[in-house]
C-alpha cells in the first residue's frame, strides 16, 4: 500500500482511503493463482476548502472527492500518480513515480479584480501640489502557469513507530526544469472504531521551480507589478486526520492541514498569504 500522505491535484484532497482484504481461513486452498492486482475505490461527501495564497484568488472548495487507485504486481496508479515498484521489502518500499506538479492548481482559481497600487508621479516639483491625485484602480490578473510532469523516486517506511516517506522529483517536461525533495512522517493511533493520525513534513523546492510558478517574469512586469525572482528554500506542513468507522465501509472523517510557504515565495508580489490552510469534514465510503 502507498503512503496516505501524498496529495493530488485536488486542492485539499481527502487523504487516502483504507482498503480491507478479507481472507477465509477455513476455506480450502484454491487451485488458481492469487490475483496480482486490485482496485481501491472510494468517495467522500461533505464540505471542505483550501485557502489560495495567490493574489486575486478564490478559496478552493471540496464537496465531493474521489479516491481511485489500482495496484498491480509492479505497476500502480494512485490518484494521478503512475508508478513502478522497484523494491518491495517488509520494512520499506522503493517506487519510481511520475506525477503532475501541484503548484499549478492554485492558478486555476483566480478572479480579475481592481486593486490600488502606490501612486508614482512623474517629474520632480519643489512645491507639492495642493491635492494628491487619487490613483485609479488598475486591472490585474495573475499570470498563467502550465502543468509540469515530474519524475522521481519515493521510499516508504512502515512499522509500529508510524510511517515515513522520503521523496525526490525533477521536472521532465521542460516546464520549470527544477526539482523538489521532501520527507513526511505520520503516526496512526486506533482505539476501537476511532482513529487519529497527526502528520508533519518538510520539503525543499529549487529556485527554478519556485521562480517559474511564483516569480514575476520580465515579460509580466509592468507599472502595476514589479519583476521578482524567487529563490529555492524550505517549507513545512502539518496535519491531523480523524476517522470513526460506522460500518466496515462507511466512516465519518475530519481532516485539517496547514502548509507554510518558503520565505522567498511568501515575499512574491503574486502571494497574499504565507500559508495554505485546508480542512474537510464529511462521510467516506470505501467500495
Amino acid at each position: 500500500m502507498r503512503s496516505p500522505l501524498k496529495n493530488t491535484l485536488k486542492a485539499l484532497g481527502f487523504w487516502a482511503f483504507a482498503s480491507m482484504a478479507l481472507a477465509d481461513a477455513a476455506a480450502p486452498p484454491a487451485p488458481a493463482a492469487p490475483a496480482e492486482h486490485h482496485w481501491r475505490l472510494g468517495v467522500a461527501l461533505g464540505y471542505g476548502e483550501r485557502t489560495n495564497p495567490l493574489v486575486q484568488s478564490e478559496k478552493i472548495p471540496v464537496l465531493v472527492d474521489l479516491d481511485i487507485a489500482w495496484f498491480g504486481k509492479r505497476f500502480f496508479f494512485d490518484n494521478g500518480d503512475l508508478g513502478f515498484s522497484v523494491l518491495d521489502r517488509p520494512a520499506f518500499t522503493l517506487n519510481a513515480v511520475a506525477r503532475v506538479n501541484t503548484d499549478r492548481a492554485f492558478f486555476s482559481k483566480t478572479n480579475t479584480k481592481y486593486i490600488n497600487f502606490q501612486y508614482l508621479g512623474a517629474g520632480v516639483t519643489v512645491t507639492p501640489p495642493p491635492t494628491t491625485p487619487t490613483p485609479e484602480p488598475q486591472p490585474f490578473k495573475p499570470p498563467k502557469r502550465d502543468y509540469a510532469i515530474e519524475f522521481g523516486f519515493e521510499t516508504l517506511f512502515d512499522g509500529e513507530w508510524g510511517a515515513a516517506t522520503l521523496r525526490g522529483f525533477r521536472d521532465v517536461s521542460g516546464t520549470h526544469d527544477g526539482f523538489e525533495v521532501g520527507a513526511d512522517y505520520d503516526y496512526r493511533y486506533t482505539r476501537g472504531r476511532f482513529s487519529i493520525a497527526p502528520s508533519v513534513g518538510v520539503e525543499y523546492k529549487s529556485r527554478k521551480l519556485n521562480d517559474y510558478y511564483w516569480g514575476v517574469h520580465a515579460g509580466e512586469a509592468s507599472t502595476n507589478i514589479i519583476e521578482y525572482h524567487v529563490d529555492g528554500g524550505f517549507g513545512w506542513h502539518a496535519g491531523l486526520r480523524t476517522n470513526y468507522y460506522v460500518t466496515k465501509h462507511l466512516r465519518a472523517a475530519l481532516s485539517v492541514n496547514y502548509e507554510r510557504l518558503q520565505n522567498s515565495v511568501a515575499e512574491s508580489p503574486l502571494v497574499k498569504d504565507d500559508y495554505v490552510l485546508g480542512f474537510f469534514s464529511g462521510f467516506a465510503w470505501t467500495f
